[in-house]
């Protein structure tokens, strides 16, 4: 984790993703420089509660956090849960700007066909989530073009080459994301 804030550093990147327990360590690394820190609640795959997910939000912001990354729960959104799901990341969103943080929105794309990363986009724009991510290069023109510029979009994934990561970027993603493990 150490390596990892050094490298945000060094080379200005805008953020550095850690592991939750591992918060308060980077927020003392990097004070307040320029490297914003980013974490994961509700994490690996968004299925806590909403009760747990807007605690954890609110807790990680507290501790430090200015980008909270979160998991679409893939199971809601696929059996059609989507009140549900725009109530959650609404709180959650609101906790975010109430502390000057972004959220940003993580699909589950292999799960996902068109429609429902269409609707995944619209829910994540009313709740007012910052970005929206992906795994799958196809997916970011349709993405982007359901973001309708309120969102961002980003790509995440567990690959590490910068080839693959360059792709994204040209395609249009505006971040790039790697979870430590």
């Amino acid at each position: 984790m150490a390596e990892a804030c050094d490298f945000a550093k060094q080379h200005s990147l805008a953020a550095v993703l850690v592991r939750p327990s591992d918060l308060d360590l980077a927020a003392r690394m990097l004070g307040s420089g320029a490297v914003r820190i980013a974490t994961l609640a509700g994490g690996p795959h968004g299925y806590s509660t909403t009760a747990v997910k807007t605690y954890e939000t609110r807790e990680l912001l507290r501790r430090g956090a200015h980008e909270i990354d979160t998991v679409m729960n893939t199971g809601k959104l696929i059996s059609r849960q989507f009140q549900y799901l725009e109530m959650e990341l609404l709180q959650m969103a609101d906790s975010c700007h109430q502390s000057g943080a972004i959220l940003k929105i993580n699909l589950e794309s292999e799960f996902l066909n068109e429609e429902l990363n269409i609707v995944a986009c619209r829910i994540a724009r009313r709740a007012g989530a910052d970005f929206i991510g992906t795994s799958k290069l196809a997916d970011v023109p349709l993405l982007q073009a359901h973001s309708k510029d309120k969102l961002k979009i980003k790509y995440h994934a567990p690959q590490r080459d910068l080839e693959t990561a360059a792709a994204f970027r040209d395609a249009g993603c505006s971040r790039v994301s790697h979870a430590l493990s």
